[in-house]
C-alpha cells in the first residue's frame, strides 16, 4: 500500500532522525520532485513539529534555510514536508577521515556564521548548533550550507525594542550535551 502525505506526496524510506521525529524520503506525486518528510506522532507527550514549522516559516527567504513545501497532519502524525538536502557536516567530516583542509574549514565557517547571524537577526537562537544540523544542498546548490532542526529554537530578544529577553537561572541544559 502506498503511503501518501497531504494528498500530494508519496512517503518513501527513512533517511534520518531529528530531535523530535523521523525523516523520510518523499516524492511529489505530480512533479516527481524528491522532498524530505518529517513525521512526529500526534500522541507524543510534547509535540514540537508544529512549533518547528512556525520557525521555518518565520525564517523563509534566508540563504541556507530549507524551503517548506507543506505542513499539517496525516492520520496519527504531524507532518512537515521540506526541500530535500544532502549530507550533514558530520557525515562529510567522517567521510573525510575527520580531517578538513584549512580552506574547507574557512569556507564552511563563513557560511555557518552567516546562517547563525541570520537567525539572530530575526530575534531567535537555534539552541542545538552541531555538525549534524548543518546540511549541504543538492545539485546546483551543492556548495551551499543549510541549517536545520529548529525544534529547540527560541526567541531571545523583543523584535520591536531589541531588548534581550532576561536569562533564566536554574534551567536544565538544552540541546546536545556534547556540543553545549
Amino acid at each position: 500500500m502506498e503511503l501518501r502525505v497531504g494528498n500530494k506526496y508519496r512517503l518513501g524510506r527513512k533517511i534520518g532522525s531529528g530531535s523530535f521525529g523521523d525523516i523520510y524520503l518523499g516524492t511529489n506525486i505530480s512533479t516527481g520532485e524528491e522532498v524530505a518528510i518529517k513525521l512526529e506522532c500526534i500522541k507524543t507527550r510534547h509535540p514540537q513539529l508544529h512549533i518547528e514549522s512556525k520557525f521555518y516559516k518565520m525564517m523563509q527567504g534566508g540563504v541556507g534555510i530549507p524551503t517548506i513545501k507543506w505542513c499539517g497532519s496525516e492520520g496519527d502524525y504531524n507532518v512537515l514536508v521540506m526541500e530535500l538536502l544532502g549530507p550533514s557536516l558530520e557525515d562529510l567530516f567522517n567521510f573525510c577521515s575527520r580531517r578538513f583542509s584549512l580552506k574547507t574549514v574557512l569556507l564552511l565557517a563563513d557560511q555557518l556564521i552567516s546562517r547563525i547571524d541570520y537567525i539572530h537577526s530575526r530575534n531567535f537562537i537555534h539552541r542545538d548548533i552541531k555538525p549534524d544540523n548543518f546540511l549541504m544542498g543538492l545539485g546546483k546548490k551543492g556548495n551551499l550550507v543549510y541549517i536545520i532542526d529548529f525544534g529547540l529554537a527560541k526567541k531571545y530578544r523583543d523584535g520591536r525594542t531589541h531588548q534581550h529577553i532576561p536569562y533564566r537561572e536554574n534551567k536544565n541544559l538544552t540541546g546536545t550535551a556534547r556540543y553545549a
